[in-house]
């Protein structure tokens, strides 16, 4: 600032300049802009995530029924019957658009996740050479996995999801070809952490990052990066679903997304989930199908939606199964309080109204 200095009869005889460095006050203004712009792009995210799952959830519903009635149609033709076509034609589109439900449940976090304590670097590899068909020959493929990896509790399958999408973005980001690495490493974060994102708590991390060295992104791209069915691909090429569904997922396995990208200087993605000291699980191998799926025992079926309470009430009463019915938690109960002695089993929808089945079952 500059004060000038009058003498007595007015006139300005000199100047007094003050300057002052106000860089770390730019910094910190700059700083916490940043932080107050991710935050609200974190509580965007909320809100198209809640709308998603609710929309997926009803769609779902639908879906099930639709199959379902196929398969009865199905099984109930010859097979030479030439209408058999038009079902299985009818089944091959329900299960497309239950894929993209399912995307959908897992961007708004409402997948049913079994989470395990595992070794990520086990995933990674167990994946190496589907994803090398994957990539294409002109993309190379590297590993560089740190041998002293912590162990992560996540769901094995979901994981494997998340790093099948990403991997896919960066391979539709270099049509010519080009460099794909997929690392991991042990991150200790704390406030004095040099390069530490704001929005990622102190903690102990594994780290997975997949880079590639495509064509990148402008930032106007890297803001709506993770909302569904946003897309840079041409129409017909992409659902937009693949990286919504891999932040649904890391929210969901309480861990936290970091991008960074320029135009023509590639992308690094970098996913980071809690540490854990646990003793690791084994990784499902699956398990070998029923022999007989048939039964004599009574069933609690509880289910709101009654086009998908009647298909499964149809289901377990072809396979010998005696079938109580409820339209919600509530009714569960009363049907419980009178009839507990008979029931062998209870089946029911996780999301209701009123009472949803996590509550009902610890009521029951």
């Amino acid at each position: 600032t500059v004060t000038p200095v009058r003498g007595q009869d007015g006139s300005i005889t000199h100047f007094i300049a003050i300057k002052q460095d106000i860089t770390e006050r730019k910094d910190a203004a700059s700083k916490l802009q940043q932080a107050q712009e991710q935050l609200r792009q974190a509580q965007k995210m909320e809100a198209v995530g809640r709308l998603a799952g609710g929309v997926a959830h009803d769609f779902n519903n639908l879906l099930t029924a639709i199959l379902g009635y196929c398969n009865f149609l199905e099984a109930s033709l010859e097979r030479d019957d030439p209408r058999l076509q038009d079902i299985k034609e009818i089944t091959a589109s329900a299960n497309r658009a239950a894929g993209l439900t399912r995307q959908l449940l897992a961007f708004s976090r409402s997948q049913i996740l079994a989470p395990k304590v595992l070794d990520l670097n086990s995933v990674i590899e167990n994946m190496e050479k589907m994803l090398r068909r994957l990539i294409g020959e002109d993309v190379d493929l590297s590993l560089s996995l740190d041998p002293k990896l912590q162990r992560t509790k996540v769901d094995a399958g979901q994981m494997e999801q998340v790093i099948m999408n990403l991997v896919v973005n960066s391979r539709d980001a270099m049509p010519q070809g080009g460099k794909l690495t997929i690392e991991s490493r042990n991150v200790v974060l704390d406030a004095a952490s040099p390069g530490r994102h704001d929005l990622i708590p102190v903690g102990r991390y594994v780290m997975a990052a997949v880079s590639d060295t495509g064509c990148g992104m402008d930032e106007k791209t890297k803001s709506h990066l993770f909302e569904p069915f946003f897309t840079t691909k041409g129409q017909g090429r992409g659902t937009g679903l693949g990286l919504s569904t891999v932040y649904g997922i890391v929210k969901q396995s309480n861990g936290y997304l970091w991008v960074y990208s320029e135009p023509g200087k590639g992308s690094v993605f970098k996913i980071y989930l809690p540490a854990t000291e646990e003793s690791p699980e084994p990784l499902d191998q699956g398990s070998a199908g029923a022999a007989d799926l048939r039964g004599s025992e009574t069933v609690l079926l509880v289910e709101d939606d009654e086009s998908v309470r009647h298909l499964l009430r149809r289901v377990l009463s072809q396979n010998g199964y005696t079938v109580l019915q409820a339209r919600t938690g509530g009714d569960a109960l009363q049907t419980f309080e009178h009839r507990a002695k008979e029931i062998d089993l209870v089946v029911t929808d996780v999301v209701m109204p009123e009472m949803g089945g996590r509550l009902l079952v610890d009521h029951l």
